[in-house]
């Protein structure tokens, strides 16, 4: 395994279609609100968030504000994986201190690039 991804979304759809697209590279986490992927995030300490936006409990938003917010988890990279392809969504979510930000619909070959750019394969499972 390459690394720990986190996607927190509360559609299960596309939990399943990352799962299906990295998981054989990348061990998955899943969180369906922002509130799981904080506590995952603290827990787990994965080395990419992939995070919607428009979530229940706690939004994409506020989740990334705290995960960046926390000395545990301020070094985990945050992408924003949402619907909302609008710049002012993207300019808020880059204030927040997200790293990244893809807009759905995505393609997998995206959704693979960003994993590579971001999680460093660990040299010692080679």
């Amino acid at each position: 395994m390459k690394g720990k991804i986190l996607i927190a979304d509360d559609e299960p759809h596309i939990r399943q279609l990352v799962n299906n697209t990295l998981g054989k590279d990348y061990n998955i986490l899943e969180a369906s609100n922002g509130e799981e992927a904080i506590n995952i995030a603290l827990s787990q300490k994965p080395d990419l968030i992939l995070m919607d936006i428009i979530m229940p409990k706690v939004d994409g938003y506020s989740a990334c504000s705290q995960i960046k917010a926390d000395q545990a988890t301020k070094g985990i990279p945050v992408v924003m994986l949402t619907g909302l392809g609008f710049a002012l969504n993207e300019k808020v979510a880059k204030d927040l201190g997200a790293d990244g930000y893809i807009t759905k619909p995505f393609s997998l070959e995206s959704l693979i690039d960003t994993a590579e750019q971001y999680v460093s394969i660990d040299q010692t499972t080679l």
